[in-house]
């Protein structure tokens, strides 16, 4: 990336909505207004784990996904965070770097006996981001359409989307990003990835390759406000349950189910289901006290972006006396 570029990119997202978004003084990347928002319903009673919209989703993300440097450079601070999935980049039983939905299934005892429940598991998309409001240096950023993606010339990988996100879906790969031309080791772990609401296909008013690939149905693709009329409709006709019209807040992927989404998720726990990259329904939310932890490291954003920024023009400077 060219210096001025990466300067100026710096200076416009991390420093000021770094500040901004810590003080209140500008808010922070919301859904700009319902009637702006795009929604997804996923139909949990269609679908029928054929993985149609997992394979259509994969090779967007691989697309996306850069091939690490080798060896990935190791942390100077003791912190080995290095975690490679490029071996594994065809893995889709769960969320990775470069898988961004997978199919989460489970079987849920009714009272007309067992019965296979699938869902597709990727971002949520909430309408108030946390990964947003307290990305470090702004590489987390929300467009008005409620698609939450990562400006990647700005992603470190320093992981607080996942320490703030509640499901903790993003996926970090180490030895790909901007880290790797300023100080490897020193600075920075590589990037964090996950679905991004197949933003720039959907700013068309066209549906997400994951909706656009289901062969039955089981999802639908509209405004946010055509969408939870549509789940709420759904869920009265068949008595069913909702989840993401009210979760963190309310998110733009929503499920509808004809089981309590608690006796899903108790059944997920018990078959060990849950784990990294296959996540709980339960939203643990950024609670307040996480937020207050993290104010610091907003804050301190424009003194790391002004010591990535002299990181650079030295190395810069001391690169081009050696070629002279």
């Amino acid at each position: 990336m060219k210096r001025r570029g990466f300067l100026k990119s710096l200076a416009g997202a991390g420093l000021g909505a770094g500040m901004l978004s810590a003080w209140g003084a500008a808010a922070p990347a919301q859904a700009a207004g319902l009637e702006d928002c795009l929604a997804v319903v996923v139909d949990v009673d269609a679908c029928t784990g054929c993985g149609a919209c997992v394979q259509a989703c994969h090779e967007r993300a691989a697309a996306r996904v850069p091939q690490p440097v080798s060896p990935i450079p190791a942390s100077r601070w003791g912190r080995d965070r290095k975690p490679d999935w490029w071996g594994r980049r065809n893995v889709t039983d769960r969320l990775t770097p470069y898988n961004w939905l997978y199919l989460q299934s489970c079987t849920v005892q009714t009272a007309q006996g067992e019965r296979r429940v699938f869902m597709p598991r990727r971002c949520l998309q909430c309408l108030n981001p946390p990964c947003v409001s307290l990305c470090p240096l702004g590489a987390a950023r929300q467009r008005p359409t409620g698609a939450v993606y990562t400006e990647t010339s700005l992603c470190f990988g320093d992981s607080q989307c996942i320490a703030v996100c509640p499901w903790h879906i993003p996926r970090l790969q180490a030895g790909v990003g901007p880290y790797l031309h300023l100080a490897p080791g020193y600075l920075g772990y590589g990037q964090t990835f996950k679905c991004d609401f197949c933003e720039d296909i959907i700013s068309d008013s066209k549906p997400p390759l994951c909706v656009a690939a289901c062969p039955n149905g089981a999802q639908h693709f509209g405004s946010y406000t055509e969408m939870t009329a549509l789940a709420r409709r759904m869920a009265e006709e068949r008595h069913g349950d909702l989840f993401g019209l009210q979760e963190n807040g309310g998110t733009c992927l929503i499920y509808v189910s004809s089981i309590p989404f608690r006796d899903i998720e108790a059944s997920l726990l018990r078959q060990g289901l849950i784990s990294a990259g296959r996540p709980s329904l339960r939203p643990a939310g950024a609670s307040l006290e996480r937020e207050n932890d993290l104010v610091g490291t907003v804050l301190a954003a424009p003194l790391a972006g002004a010591a990535l920024a002299g990181l650079r023009l030295l190395r810069d400077h001391w690169r081009d006396k050696d070629e002279d």
